[in-house]
C-alpha cells in the first residue's frame, strides 16, 4: 500500500512585518503521513511549545499531533520513522512525543539547531531523541528518497516518494507557497531555453528535482498543490 495523507496540525499568524504587506497572514501547518510496505513515515510533526516571545510573535493555534494521528487511524506508537524538513519549532514540535523513533535530519541542520537562536532547544534535544544524520541525498526506503533543498535553512530537505501514478515531492518549506515554487520552475525553464537576461534566479536543487519530474509537489504552509502543466 502506498498512501500519502496530509495532517492539519494548526496554524500561526505571520506578522505584517514578515509578510511585506499591510496585513498579517494566517498560514497552515501541515505534516504528511506516508504509508509504505516498510512502515509508517511522518514528515514533520507540528508546532512545538513556544517561548513567550515566540508565542506573542506568531500566535500559534495548535492541533495536537496525537489528535491528528488518531483522525488518520494511527497513534504515535505506530510511527516507524520521522523526517523533519528542518528543525524550526513549527516543523519539529511533536518530535518529543515520538521519543525513541528514528528522526532523519541533515547533519548541518542539527548542528545549526544546536548552535542557538535557530529554534526551541527543548524540541531538539529531549529524552529519547534518536537522530540519524544525513549528509546530502539518501534513500530512506525503496522508492523513498531524501533530497537536500537548501534555502529556507542550509539544512532543509524534502522527501521524494515514488508512486504508480508518478513521483510526489513533499517539499516542506523549500518554498513557502506552490505559486512561488511554480515561478521558480518557470524561471529555470526560461534560463535553460536561453531567454535573454534579466531573469529571476532559482535554487540550484531544482535541477535535481526536474530530473525526477514530480507529478505533484506538496508544501508545509500551503494547502495548494503544484502540478506540471502537461
Amino acid at each position: 500500500m502506498h498512501v500519502i495523507r496530509r495532517l492539519d496540525l494548526g496554524y500561526f499568524v505571520r506578522p505584517a512585518s514578515e509578510v511585506g504587506g499591510p496585513e498579517p497572514r494566517v498560514e497552515p501547518v501541515l505534516a504528511y503521513l506516508v504509508r509504505r510496505p516498510e512502515g509508517l513515515l511522518l514528515f514533520d510533526t507540528g508546532i512545538g511549545g513556544g517561548e513567550p516571545e515566540t508565542e506573542a510573535h506568531y500566535r500559534p493555534v495548535r492541533r495536537p499531533l496525537p489528535e491528528a494521528l488518531a483522525a488518520a487511524g494511527v497513534s504515535a506508537s505506530d510511527i516507524d520513522l520521522v523526517v523533519n524538513c528542518h528543525l524550526h519549532f513549527d516543523h519539529c514540535g511533536g518530535n518529543p512525543l515520538l521519543a525513541g523513533t528514528p528522526v532523519l535530519v541533515q547533519a548541518v541542520e542539527l548542528a545549526t539547531a544546536r548552535s542557538g537562536g535557530h529554534t526551541i532547544d527543548a524540541l531538539v534535544d529531549f529524552p529519547g531523541a534518536d537522530y540519524r544524520l544525513l549528509d546530502g541525498e539518501a534513500e530512506v526506503w525503496p522508492g523513498v528518497r531524501v533530497l537536500p533543498t537548501p534555502g529556507h535553512t542550509a539544512g532543509h530537505q524534502s522527501l521524494l516518494i515514488e508512486r504508480p501514478d508518478g513521483p510526489v515531492l513533499l517539499a516542506g518549506q523549500a518554498y513557502d507557497f506552490a505559486s512561488e515554487y511554480g515561478q521558480a520552475v518557470l524561471a529555470r525553464r526560461a534560463a535553460h531555453e536561453g531567454v535573454a537576461a534579466p531573469l529571476p534566479g532559482y535554487r540550484a536543487w531544482l535541477d535535481r528535482v526536474a530530473a525526477v519530474g514530480p507529478r505533484r509537489v506538496l508544501f508545509a504552509h500551503d494547502h495548494a498543490v503544484w502540478e506540471p502543466s502537461e
